[in-house]
């Protein structure tokens, strides 16, 4: 018993350590499954066999750089639909409401010419103050809401002509005024920045572009003169464009032949005193109908929310978010103040004669001389053949500026300088015969000439900006509203001016520009000797980031932990200004193309210098500590 006693506890020791009939095989499978199910995850979740990165890399930033072209196109695309849209109706308005009988059959108790008088007046003068609030509305709404923005205004304007009153015509055109100056600005931005993003997406593998750090100083020269070129080439057909309601609705079916519309206009050109002495007051052989004005209404305000669209759709962000962020939080006060703190830079001051003078030229192309010259010798039925012929000679030279690829930038202003300045002097000597159809062909000529001057001065006055200040890219909005402001105020000088004698104004245009021409000169002698300029210093964002938080400046729950943090930022801040010193320092010493900017401030400057003899002494410390060890 005792053996089988120690045989069963054997035997159940035996079994206790026995393996089951299948089980090796058992185990065995699930090895297999987990192996197969392992290799199955990572052949999903490993590099693909066919996909190559460096390709899929190259393919993004191509339809990067497509995109850029795109917001170019579309921006200028819109901003040629708005103007198109604007010109047109104002020209149509503005003749419907010069005819006596027009008024007195439509409005018999309505004053529309004060009406007229008051809206232009709206127009031209309220940009005078848009200096003071065209960098906020920018920094507030950014740059591309901005342009919607504005085009949105100049659909009110047209829509307002269905019911044409006082309180109807004249807000929209105050509120045009106060638009036109944050338009232009952003739309001046807005090219500019696409410049470099586009040198961005090119560059991509570069150390600079990948920490978004400052770009070099010319890299992107290129792109902002092809880019200025094409915006240009796109807005100057809204002349064109805008005497389609001339030319297909007030044509001769509506107007008075030339000879009764000039029967007592005794002298045209350079002995006119205003605008067309003796200029008919009825110029309409019948009224257009009620429906047949609503209907081109209609039309214009159907292109004017296309152009909303545009804007909206097509046009991409000029800013990443984070730099919109940044660009809102150096505070209002900094932003009200920084265009007249701008103008301390010679750069910009010495470019003001010419800002006045693009004013000047191109509001006396579309009213001085196509009036007096051009309707007063050839009819009032021949005013779009010249105001086309103008848009379509600037838009098509506005592709000279892309010489500057190739030559110096000021070959372009120079070149169209010493065009206007030849025919201003031709014009002073030229006054045509009232009603003579043989001043035809001068006349036309004359027009694509000015309009050849015109493309080399709008078209070298952007790019000229764009290259001075391509880098800097917090600025940019600072800079085109000083340039658009000064365009306004000359535009408003030439609404002033209505009632000169024709040679004055002409003298107040060679004047203007003979002085751009020298300004322009002394700002290229003082860069060739490297004289240093003066930039404001653009404070840094205001927020405290904590994670993806934005932080209120005044936090009464702050731990020490946070304002130790606090210390370190701006601790960073010194160093950061320290080294801005330094570069700039080097810059002045050696150059970079010519380019010579200098610190920011005198106190950058005063930090610069504490740091560097702060340097010198905790290095001398050092090495008496080293020589005392040893």
């Amino acid at each position: 018993m005792m053996e089988a006693a120690d045989g069963e506890g054997l035997m159940g020791g035996h079994d206790q350590f026995a393996a089951p009939p299948n089980g090796n095989r058992n185990e065995l499978l699930n090895v297999d499954q987990e192996d197969n199910m392992q290799g199955q995850v990572e052949e999903f979740l490993g590099p693909q066999a066919d996909y190559n990165e460096e390709e899929e890399e190259k393919k993004y930033y191509r339809r990067k750089r497509l995109g850029v072209i795109k917001n170019v196109v579309a921006a200028s695309v819109g901003a040629m639909i708005v103007y198109s849209v604007y010109m047109g109706l104002l020209q149509m308005q503005l003749i419907l409401h010069y005819d006596t009988t027009y008024r007195e059959v439509k409005y018999s108790n309505l004053g529309l010419q004060d009406i007229d008088q008051k809206m232009l007046m709206g127009i031209n003068v309220t940009p005078i103050v848009g200096l003071l609030y065209t960098p906020l509305l920018i920094r507030f709404l950014g740059t591309k809401w901005m342009m919607f923005l504005a085009s949105g205004i100049y659909a009110l304007f047209v829509s307002t002509n269905y019911w044409e009153r006082y309180y109807t015509l004249v807000p929209s055109a105050i509120a045009i005024g106060v638009a036109i100056v944050p338009l232009w600005a952003s739309l001046g931005n807005y090219v500019t920045r696409m410049a470099q993003q586009y040198y961005e997406y090119v560059n991509y593998k570069e150390e600079h572009v990948q920490e978004q750090k400052k770009l070099p100083k010319g890299v992107c020269h290129s792109y902002v003169i092809v880019f200025q070129s094409v915006f240009n080439i796109i807005f100057n057909l809204s002349f064109v464009f805008a005497e389609f309601p001339m030319a297909f609705v007030l044509n001769s079916t509506y107007l008075h032949d030339r000879s009764h519309i000039l029967a007592e206009v005794k002298k045209c050109g350079a002995e006119v005193t205003g605008l067309i002495p003796g200029f008919n007051t009825t110029v309409l052989r019948k009224l257009p109908s009620s429906m047949l004005l609503i209907y081109v209404e209609s039309v214009l305000m159907g292109f004017a929310f296309l152009a909303m669209i545009i804007f909206l759709g097509l046009c991409g962000p000029a800013y990443r978010p984070t730099e919109e962020i940044d660009l809102r939080s150096i505070g209002w006060g900094n932003i009200f103040q920084l265009p007249f703190k701008h103008l301390r830079d010679y750069r910009l001051r010495l470019l003001c004669p010419f800002f006045i003078y693009s004013g000047f030229e191109m509001l006396f192309a579309v009213s001085g001389f196509s009036l007096s010259y051009g309707v007063c010798a050839l009819g009032l039925d021949k005013l779009w053949l010249l105001i086309v012929l103008y848009g379509l000679s600037a838009s098509v030279f506005s592709s000279l500026s892309l010489l500057l690829l190739r030559l110096p930038r000021w070959v372009c202003l120079a070149s169209g300088a010493f065009v206007h300045a030849v025919l201003v002097v031709v014009l002073m000597a030229f006054s045509p015969k009232p009603n003579h159809l043989e001043y035809e062909g001068s006349l036309l000529v004359i027009a694509v000439l000015w309009g050849l001057g015109t493309a080399l001065n709008k078209t070298g006055v952007s790019t000229l900006l764009g290259m001075l200040y391509a880098e800097e890219k917090e600025r940019l909005d600072f800079v085109y509203t000083i340039y658009h402001w000064w365009q306004a105020i000359a535009i408003f000088v030439v609404y002033l001016w209505n009632g000169l004698p024709m040679r004055a104004k002409l003298s107040i245009l060679l004047v203007t520009l003979l002085l751009a021409c020298y300004c322009y000169w002394v700002m290229e002698r003082r860069l060739a000797k490297r004289v240093p300029f003066r930039l404001p210093r653009i404070p840094r964002p205001r927020h405290k980031v904590k994670g993806y938080r934005y932080l209120e400046e005044d936090n009464s729950d702050e731990s020490d932990s946070e304002k130790s943090g606090e210390d370190d930022n701006e601790e960073d801040e010194r160093q950061e200004d320290e080294e801005d010193v330094v570069q700039n320092l080097d810059r002045e010493e050696g150059g970079q193309d010519g380019w010579y900017p200098v610190a920011n401030s005198p106190r950058a400057r005063r930090r610069g210098a504490e740091g560097h003899y702060r340097g010198q002494e905790e290095a001398g410390v050092n090495e008496r500590e080293e020589r005392v060890g040893m």
